[in-house]
């Protein structure tokens, strides 16, 4: 076995440096790795993220989606059954009619931060394109003032830059403070929704029941939080990760501009590319073997699905960007009961996102040299800023 690289599958800055070599390594040598810092088993190989998502008896939720972190009350850390009715009450908010009702209006916000981005001439297409889409369009479902969107990306952005074992204090103090702001914030918003319903997301929540039981604040909480970061913070790195992965690779970007029938093929190549959560933890329930190493009972265990999609394994050329790759099956939305409850609406932010974008791709251009900045974080990791210019118009 070749000396290994540094593996810290804890600390957020390892992260955001670019992990891939390690991953290759792991895929090559220690598909099953042992962090002994963290003191978590690290799953590299596609075939076992598969086996580790398919089996929740043996690898449980109900212990916590973080390794690192309390558990709290919320479908992201429950197994079946009380996972599959919480799941089942959040999906109302969700369903296939709910999600393609949002299209026009997707479509038109696009065409805006589009527009007024190519207006300036240079932006941060992370501020001023990416980020907004998703919390626009997340702040609707949950009901959210439009006047209030900045305040929740703020609140999801110092969340999730308190998810790493090298976090500084001050930034574990910001998330701590997002966390208790978002809280004080959710009990108004809640109290509304149960005095006025509304046709969104949050009066679902208030209003929906377990064998007549209602959600109490709490779990209201914890589960508008979950929609909260995952609509926001996933397509928000993969609109801008797709982008930059456009913008280094120009042969692929002249095929996306030729043929506008690629683009939802190209979409799925940039979830796969970008693979914004890194893991999700699961707890060992019994003592198992899997890829030759023994994880013992009560033992933390990530699948990790940035290397999964990079497998070449599974896929030909994995460290190629390709929009036109077919087959595509990546786990960027995770496998099995906990596969992502937003995946559909994601796919439809991106794919009118990157129609709107198409015709621009030639008028665009990256404002640095290399791979962008990307945020530190053991949980999502996207860029943090990219600067670009609009050189024309189409």
């Amino acid at each position: 076995m070749s000396m290994p690289p540094a593996i810290r599958l804890l600390d957020g800055a390892w992260y955001a440096a670019d992990p891939h070599t390690a991953f290759a390594w792991m895929r090559a040598e220690a598909p099953v790795y042992w962090d002994e810092a963290g003191q978590v088993w690290g799953v590299a190989a596609y075939e076992h993220v598969l086996r580790v998502s398919r089996d929740p008896t043996t690898f449980c939720s109900r212990e916590g989606s973080r390794p690192d972190s309390p558990t709290i009350p919320s479908m992201i850390n429950m197994d079946d059954p009380e996972h599959r009715r919480r799941r089942a009450l959040v999906n109302k908010g969700l369903t296939p009619r709910r999600v393609l009702d949002h299209e026009p209006k997707i479509r038109t916000i696009c065409a805006d931060l589009v527009e007024r981005a190519s207006e300036r001439g240079t932006c941060d297409f992370v501020h001023d394109v990416a980020a907004p889409l998703p919390m626009m369009v997340i702040g609707d479902l949950l009901g959210v003032a439009p006047e209030d969107h900045d305040r929740l990306l703020r609140w999801s952005d110092d969340l999730i830059e308190g998810t790493s074992s090298s976090a500084a204090p001050e930034t574990m103090m910001r998330a701590m403070t997002a966390f208790e702001e978002y809280a004080e914030y959710h009990r108004h918003v809640a109290a509304d929704r149960r005095a006025h319903p509304r046709d969104d997301m949050m009066s679902a929540l208030v209003h929906a029941e377990i064998d007549g039981q209602r959600l109490d604040d709490d779990a209201i909480l914890q589960e508008s939080l979950l929609i909260l970061i995952g609509g926001d913070e996933t397509t928000r790195h993969v609109i801008t990760g797709g982008m930059e992965a456009l913008l280094l690779n120009p042969d692929e970007q002249r095929k996306l501009v030729a043929d506008p029938t690629l683009v939802s093929t190209a979409v799925e190549e940039m979830l796969r590319w970008v693979t914004p959560v890194q893991n999700m933890n699961r707890t060992a329930t019994r003592d198992v073997e899997v890829g030759g190493k023994t994880i013992r009972a009560g033992q933390k265990v990530l699948p990790l699905y940035p290397s999964a999609n990079r497998d070449e394994r599974v896929f030909p050329q994995a460290n190629r960007f390709h929009v036109d790759r077919h087959p595509n099956e990546h786990l960027a939305f995770g496998h099995g009961a906990h596969f992502c409850l937003g995946a559909s609406l994601a796919r439809i932010e991106l794919r009118v996102m990157f129609e709107t974008l198409r015709p621009w791709l030639p008028h665009i251009t990256l404002q640095t040299d290399g791979v962008q900045r990307r945020r530190p974080s053991n949980f999502i990791v996207g860029i943090a800023t990219m600067p670009v210019r609009f050189s024309g118009r189409p």
